[in-house]
């Protein structure tokens, strides 16, 4: 099984606090731990939160336009392939201050 990158990202959102809002939802976070482990496909993701399809697939949307997901294709040994979502950060950094929230995104621990 191996995995590739695929350019279907979602266009990023500029509300720093909409990534806030979605990982105050509990699937959403299961679903972004998944991920960062290796690649999912909404079925795995499914089975993961024990939540339904529909659930699944709003969080992941929500994810993606988010910049916390990004989804690619999983090419199976015999030669089949599904889209799969695999976590985008490992860091994600909240500022707060006069100026507002500032959420910085990253995909290392520097």
């Amino acid at each position: 099984m191996s995995t590739q990158a695929s350019n279907t990202r979602s266009e990023s959102t500029a509300n720093p606090a909409a990534k806030l809002d979605v990982l105050g939802d509990d699937c959403a976070r299961t679903i972004l731990i998944a991920t960062s482990e290796g690649p999912k496909t909404a079925k795995e993701l499914t089975k993961r939160t024990d939540s339904s399809s529909a659930t699944v697939y709003r969080r992941i949307n929500n994810l993606l336009e988010s910049d916390l997901l990004a989804e690619c294709v999983r090419f199976e040994n015999d030669g089949s392939h599904t889209t799969a979502y695999e976590a985008t950060v490992d860091v994600l950094r909240v500022r707060i201050d006069a100026d507002g929230i500032t959420v910085v995104v990253s995909d290392t621990d520097d």
